[in-house]
C-alpha cells in the first residue's frame, strides 16, 4: 500500500541524484566489505576523535566504545527482559541489610593487550572514582562506598556506608554505566581527566583499527582472542571481522548509501525510512509492516529545563509551556505520528503501562492546577490517542481497530492543549505580552528560548527541538532549535536554559524498579552549573524535591525482586511528584526508524524474532553480532 509520501519521495530521490557526491560509507583500502558490518553513528560527528576516555566526560561512546571495546559487569536487554552478566560471572550478592555487595568475576578473560581481567581492576575503578572529582561517577562512588577489597583475584567485596539494594545498578549498562577500567593502564596516568586513553585497551571483542581525525568514522577489528572476552564466552564468535561506525552529514547521503548497500544498519528519519523501504528490495524495518519502527525502547523523549535558571525554576512557568503544546501537531512534526505519547516520565511500553500508567488514570483525571483567585484546571486529556488516530487516518495510514493495538502504537493520554490556561499562569507570574503579541519576561525583556539539541536529523532530541520551537512560536515566544556538536558537554555542565536531553533517566527496561529514573534527582547529586552531572538524562535538569529524596531512600532499602508491590507503590508516588512539579516535559516514547540491509548480513532481531534489542548504538550490539549470519 502506498501512503501519502509520493511527492516527498520523488523530491528526495531527485536530491540524491544531485548530491551523489556527499559523504557515503567508504571502507579503507584492504578491508573486505563482505566481512564488515557498516552502521551509522547516532550522536553526531565525534567532537574529540583522539579521546576515548569516557570516564572523564562525553566521548561519543556510541562510536563503538560501549558497543565493542568494553564489556561491563552487567547489561540490560529490554527486548528479552534479561540482565546479561558479562564481566561478572553472575548477579551481585548482597548481605541481609544491603550494606555489602559481592561481585564474582568471569574467569579466563583478558584485556586486549593480554593482561588478565581481575578484581584489582574493579577495585581500582571504584577507588579512583572516589578520589577524583570530575570523573563522571565520582558522586555516587564517594557517596556510597566505605571500602572495596577482594577475597581473591575474581571476587570483589564492596562495603557501603548506607544500605543500598541497588548499588550494583551503577555498573549495569543500558546506554550508560560505570564501566571497569584497566588498572595497569590508568594507574600510571598523571591526570585522569585529561588522559586520552588512545589507543584504548578494552575487555570487549573488538579493538580499534583506525579512525578519521575529522571525526566522521571509526573502524574496529575483531580480536584474535575474542574467546577471552565475556562476549565470546557467552555468545560465541562475532561474525563481522570489522565494524565501521560512520557519521553522515545529511539524511540524503545516508539514504543513498543504504540504497547502494554500503551501510547495513541505519537509523533514519521517518521519511528516510520510507524512502529506503520503498526503493530497496534488500531493506527491511524492525516491523515488517507500518509503522515499521521500533517502539519497545524503554526511553522517554521530551524537553528539559535547567531548573537553576529563571524563569524555569518556577513550576507554573514549566506547566504553562506544557499547556501551550498541541501534542497532536507536535507528534506530526516530530515523528509523523508514529510514536506513542507519554505524559509520565516513563516510556509507555507494555510493562510500564500495566504497572503505572493504567493504575494512575483516576488520579491523573482528578489532578488540578491552581490558576489563582480560586480557579483550578484539570489538564489531563485521555482522548489524545484518538485524536492522533484521526490525524493518522487523514494521512492514509492503516490504523487498527483494536483498542489495545491503538494504545500500543499511540499511547494512553497526554495534556490538554490549553493556551488560554497557559496565559493565565504566565500573567500570574508577571509575564506580559508586547504590542506585537510576543511574550515578555517579568523584567520586560523579550522571551527567547533556544532549545539546545543534538545535531543529527535522525535524533529525537532534534525532532523534539523542532516541534517544541514551532509550538512555542505559535504561542508567541521567540523560540528556535539550537543543534550543536557540543550538545552533550553543554548539557552535562548545565550551560543551557532549555534543551531536549531526555526528560528523565531511562528505567531499566526489565521489572518494575524505577530507581534509575529517580536517582539522578536526589539532592545529594544536585550539581552546580559548570560542573558535569553523572547522568545527563533527568539529572542535567538540576532539580530535586525533599519528598522524592525520601522515596529514593526507601527504594534503596527495598528489594525490587522480592518486594514488587511496595516497589510499584513507591514508583507511583514519585511519578505523582513529577507530574505536580513538571521539572521536565515528557512527550513521547523513543522510537527507532531503523532500516536493515540484507545484502551482506541476515538474521536481524526484528519484531518477529526479538532475540536482542535491535539498535546498533546500544552497548548490546556486541551480543547481537555472534547471532548475525552472512548471507
Amino acid at each position: 500500500m502506498k501512503y501519502r509520501w509520493g511527492k516527498w519521495l520523488s523530491l528526495v530521490l531527485g536530491l540524491l541524484l544531485l548530491v551523489s557526491f556527499v559523504a557515503s560509507a567508504q571502507l579503507p583500502a584492504g578491508i573486505n566489505r563482505g566481512e564488515t558490518l557498516v552502521v551509522d553513528q547516532l550522536t553526531g560527528r565525534v567532537g574529540m576523535p583522539n579521546n576515548f576516555n569516557l570516564w572523564a566526560g562525553w566521548r561519543n561512546q556510541d562510536r563503538g566504545i560501549q558497543q565493542l571495546l568494553l564489556d561491563p559487569l552487567w547489561t540490560v536487554d529490554y527486548a528479552t527482559g534479561e540482565i546479561i552478566s558479562g564481566m561478572a560471572a553472575g548477579l551481585p550478592v548482597y548481605n541481609d541489610d544491603f550494606t555489602q555487595m559481592t561481585i564474582n568475576l568471569r574467569e579466563g578473560c583478558t584485556w586486549s593487550d593480554g593482561a588478565p581481567v581481575t578484581a584489582d581492576d574493579v577495585i581500582f575503578t571504584i577507588d579512583i572514582h572516589i578520589n577524583t572529582q570530575g570523573l563522571l561517577y565520582h558522586g555516587p562512588m564517594a557517596q556510597y562506598v566505605d571500602k572495596v577489597s577482594k577475597s581473591d583475584d575474581l571476587t570483589v567485596v564492596v562495603d557501603l556506608k548506607i544500605p543500598n539494594s541497588r548499588f550494583h545498578t551503577h555498573f549495569l549498562d543500558r546506554w550508560g554505566c560505570l564501566r571497569i577500567m584497566p588498572k595497569h593502564i590508568f594507574e600510571n596516568v598523571e591526570d585522569q581527566l585529561t588522559f586520552e586513553y588512545n589507543p584504548p585497551v578494552g575487555n570487549g571483542p573488538y579493538v580499534l583499527f583506525d579512525y578519521d581525525p575529522a571525526g566522521f568514522w571509526t573502524l574496529w577489528e575483531r580480536r584474535e582472542d575474542w574467546d577471552k572476552t565475556p562476549t565470546g564466552k557467552l555468545f560465541g564468535e562475532p561474525q563481522p571481522k570489522y565494524v565501521l561506525f560512520q557519521w553522515f552529514e545529511s539524511e540524503e547521503g545516508k539514504i543513498l548509501s543504504q540504497l547502494r548497500h554500503e551501510i547495513d544498519m541505519a537509523q533514519h528519519t521517518p521519511e528516510g525510512l520510507r524512502a529506503v523501504l520503498d526503493k530497496s528490495d534488500a531493506a527491511r524495518g524492525w516491523r515488517r509492516d507500518w509503522p515499521w519502527v521500533v517502539n519497545i525502547d524503554p526511553c522517554i523523549t521530551g524537553i528539559m529545563f535547567n531548573n537553576m535558571v529563571p524563569p524555569y525554576d518556577n513550576k507554573e512557568v514549566r506547566w504553562a509551556l506544557t499547556l501551550s503544546i498541541d501534542i497532536v501537531e507536535y507528534m506530526a512534526i516530530a515523528f509523523d505520528l508514529m510514536a506513542p505519547v507519554s505524559n509520565l516520565h516513563l516510556p509507555p511500553v507494555p510493562a510500564y503501562l500495566e504497572a503505572f500508567f493504567i493504575p494512575m488514570q483516576d488520579w491523573l483525571k482528578d489532578f488540578e492546577l491552581d490558576l489563582g483567585n480560586g480557579e483550578t484546571f484539570k489538564p489531563y486529556d485521555p482522548d489524545v490517542p484518538n485524536r492522533i488516530v484521526e490525524a493518522a487516518k487523514e494521512r492514509g495510514y492503516p490504523i487498527p481497530d483494536d483498542p489495545a493495538k491503538i494504545q500500543e502504537l499511540f499511547g494512553i493520554g497526554w495534556w490538554k492543549y490549553a493556551p488560554d490556561v497557559a496565559e493565565k499562569l504566565l500573567k500570574k507570574n508577571g509575564f506580559t505580552k508586547g504590542e506585537d503579541g510576543k511574550w515578555l519576561l517579568p523584567d520586560g525583556s523579550p522571551w527567547k528560548i533556544n532549545l539546545l539539541s543534538d545535531p543529527s536529523p535522525t535524533h529525537h532530541q532534534l525532532k523534539n527541538a523542532n516541534a517544541a520551537a514551532e509550538q512555542w512560536r505559535k504561542f508567541g515566544i521567540d523560540a528556535s532549535a539550537g543543534p550543536t556538536e557540543a550538545f552533550n558537554t553543554l548539557v552535562l555542565n548545565g550551560e543551557f536554559d532549555v534543551s531536549t536531553q531526555w526528560p528523565a533517566a531511562e528505567p531499566w527496561g526489565a521489572g518494575v524498579d524505577l530507581s534509575r529514573t529517580f536517582d539522578p534527582w536526589h539532592s545529594r547529586l544536585l550539581t552546580p552549573i559548570g560542573e558535569p552531572v553523572a547522568l545527563g538524562p533527568g539529572g542535567a535538569a538540576r532539580w530535586c524535591n525533599p519528598v522524592l529524596d525520601e522515596i529514593i531512600e526507601k527504594l534503596e532499602k527495598t528489594d525490587p525482586f522480592a518486594a514488587v508491590e511496595e516497589t510499584v507503590e513507591l514508583g507511583i508516588e514519585a511519578l505523582k511528584i513529577l507530574v505536580e512539579e513538571m521539572p521536565t516535559i515528557p512527550t513521547y516514547g523513543y522510537c527507532g526508524a531503523v532500516a536493515w540491509d540484507e545484502t551482506y548480513w541476515v538474521n536481524w532481531p526484528g519484531a518477529e524474532n526479538p532475540y536482542s534489542q535491535p539498535y546498533h548504538h546500544w552497548p548490546n550490539l556486541k551480543y547481537m553480532l555472534p547471532l548475525l549470519k552472512k548471507k
